[in-house]
């Protein structure tokens, strides 16, 4: 048997040891369903800060202080200008009061009161009318000056009936956007950060356990190292592919069931170089990140002896998968900066941002050389891992990676 076969076959059975070790335990059913729990205190998060936005917006009011045949026809002006904002973005509740004496100092006093919140009140003239907000009312002084304008108009032309009649065609489109790529874009980093953050990190605790009783030690003396490395990466990327297995068979069936409007708001949202082979490139930069981050995770929890040395790393792992997101995410806004240049030659983040690449331009024969060039640093990553392990914690040498041939001798025996 080769050298290269005998360390693919010690590589393997790592890989299987770790994941039957890992998957065939009560504890992976709680790791396979932790994105539900997330997502359900997600949803109890949600709905109650959109609880307690909307009972605060249901106290705001705008006032216009007008009354008789001008207060009729700006409240005209206000059923006609809010037809054009959705139902989310649509200004407070207008409310018409007839003006006083002083009506700068009525409008002042609205602005301070405390049953109802005010956030812009209207007085005066049409003509130059006056317009007081509070701190937060700058979008309702600036939707009273426009009604303002739209029931001056009406009071001169002396018809509310509008001046024209537009014909609307409702078309789609056949392909998608630039902003729709930009979004898939977007979409495809987060994708792989949030996967990445829930499965790379993972392989951090494998070799505390192992050091904790003494099986390194075994393992180190019958394998090499490098396969330990790698055989423990390969059976947590396993574990990771079930997951991902799992959820995305659950994925495409709630989508099926989706209505078709939320479909149809989709449309636009797709990536430049066609879904057939986005899945593909998307699926290869899972693996590279997974590997790269794996292996840098893999590396620095070796190096911890005991669980509080390994929680006091968890601060910094989950920092830089944060960094390496920020810096993608730059990437994938600007795909044609020194920023993203930067992200695609940075080993640790060019996953992502190649994969944003693929979802923002057509080109395909950058994904070549970016896919070797993460390979490359994979075995660069594991291999620096292992022989730190070697020296650092086994106190051993590293075997040189090119053995010397010596030379026979020949020595005449007499």
């Amino acid at each position: 048997m080769s050298n290269f076969a005998r360390l693919t076959r010690q590589t393997l059975t790592i890989a299987r040891r770790d994941f039957v070790a890992t998957v065939f335990t009560p504890t992976f059913l709680l790791f396979l369903l932790a994105p539900l729990m997330m997502l359900a205190f997600g949803t109890v998060g949600g709905l109650g800060a959109a609880t307690m936005a909307k009972s605060g917006g249901d106290k705001v009011r705008i006032v216009v202080l007008a009354e008789g045949e001008r207060a009729r026809a700006l409240a005209a002006s206000d059923v006609r200008l809010r037809r054009i904002y959705r139902e989310r973005e649509r200004p407070p509740i207008l409310v018409a009061q007839r003006p006083g004496p002083d009506a700068a100092s009525q409008a002042r006093a609205m602005i301070d009161a405390k049953d109802v919140e005010v956030s812009a009140v209207l007085y005066g003239p049409l003509e130059k009318p006056q317009i007081l907000y509070g701190p937060l009312g700058s979008r309702s002084a600036d939707y009273l000056a426009e009604l303002a304008e739209d029931a001056l108009r009406t009071e001169k032309i002396g018809s509310a009936r509008p001046l024209s009649e537009p014909t609307r065609i409702a078309v789609e489109r056949s392909g998608t956007t630039a902003g729709g790529q930009g979004q898939a874009a977007f979409f495809t980093v987060f994708g792989l950060f949030m996967v990445s953050l829930m499965l790379a990190g993972q392989v951090v605790g494998t070799m505390t356990e192992e050091r904790s009783n003494k099986v390194i030690e075994i393992l180190a003396a019958a394998v090499p190292l490098e396969s330990v490395f790698f055989g423990k990466l390969i059976g947590m990327f396993g574990v990771a592919l079930l997951f991902l297995t799992f959820w995305g068979t659950v994925v495409l069936n709630i989508g099926a069931f989706l209505p078709v409007r939320f479909a149809s708001a989709l449309a636009d949202v797709g990536p430049a170089v066609g879904m057939p082979m986005f899945v593909l490139l998307f699926f290869a930069y899972f693996v590279m990140a997974y590997m790269l981050l794996g292996a840098v995770f893999l590396g620095i929890g070796a190096q911890a002896s005991t669980q509080r040395e390994l929680q006091m790393m968890s601060l910094p792992i989950t920092i830089f998968q944060v960094a390496m997101f920020g810096f993608a995410s730059a990437a994938a806004a600007s795909p044609e900066s020194w920023v993203a240049t930067a992200a695609e030659l940075f080993p640790f983040s060019s996953p992502f941002a190649m994969a944003a690449r693929a979802a923002n331009s057509a080109e395909l024969w950058r994904h070549g050389a970016a896919l070797a060039w993460q390979a490359l640093w994979v075995v660069l990553t594991v291999t620096l891992a292992a022989r730190l392990f070697r020296r650092g914690v086994l106190q051993s040498g590293s075997p040189k990676l090119f053995k010397r041939k010596r030379d026979a001798i020949d020595i005449a025996v007499s």
